[in-house]
């Protein structure tokens, strides 16, 4: 059994500008100013559009992220409907081939300590899983039915593109104190790399 920390990869190529360029081209149809478009005013122009509110612009981007976390975690991120998912499939992955190394990957809980005492039972808990799926699979069983065994911190690992007003609703929700701490490990980093890349569209979303 592996244990491993929830990870994330931005796939998709950003150049901040570019992407603010794009916003504004599409923004001004609506005023038909496209003439007061300059080198520099793509920045004033998404800093307008973000305080009034009107989000319906920065749809027209889109941001594709890998992201490896559990599958408790997995379940929360699917419900944001305005979005594209590809999942790992517990259906047809078999953990115990080679190319899983025989074994399954179980995600770190972040709230407890190695040497804590939880963190103890949840790691028997885990170890218990991996066995009961190998002996089912080993007495025959599909991926598919030995799955029923496998515990929400299984690893996975999905494919998931929303467009920015989608991203500036997820961060809102899930980098929130009131977000499942090992969503937040996840949304809050990916939330400082978006505001990296990307200039104002997310800069007033705080935690």
């Amino acid at each position: 059994m592996k244990i491993i920390k929830p990870t994330f990869v931005i796939e998709s190529p950003i150049d901040g500008n570019q992407i603010l360029q794009q916003i504004e081209r599409a923004g001004r149809t609506a005023y038909k100013s496209e003439d007061k478009i300059t080198p520099t005013s793509a920045l004033t122009f998404a800093k307008m559009i973000t305080q009034s509110g009107h989000f319906s612009v920065i749809e027209h981007y889109s941001v594709t992220v890998r992201v490896i976390c559990d599958r408790g975690v997995s379940h929360e991120i699917v419900r944001h409907r305005l979005a594209s998912y590809t999942q790992e499939s517990t259906r047809y992955c078999n953990y115990t081939k080679g190319k899983f190394d025989a074994e399954i990957a179980v995600i770190a809980p972040c709230f407890w300590d190695a040497g804590d005492e939880r963190y103890t039972v949840w790691k028997q808990a885990m170890a218990q899983c991996e066995q009961a799926y190998q002996q089912l699979i080993a007495l025959g069983a599909t991926p598919q039915e030995a799955r029923s065994v496998l515990p929400n911190s299984l690893k996975t690992e999905m494919v998931m593109t929303m467009n920015l007003r989608e991203w500036r609703v997820f961060f809102t929700m899930r980098t929130a104190a009131a977000a499942h701490p090992q969503m937040r490990e996840i949304a809050q980093p990916l939330l400082r790399e978006f505001r990296q890349r990307i200039p104002i569209i997310f800069d007033d979303i705080t935690y």
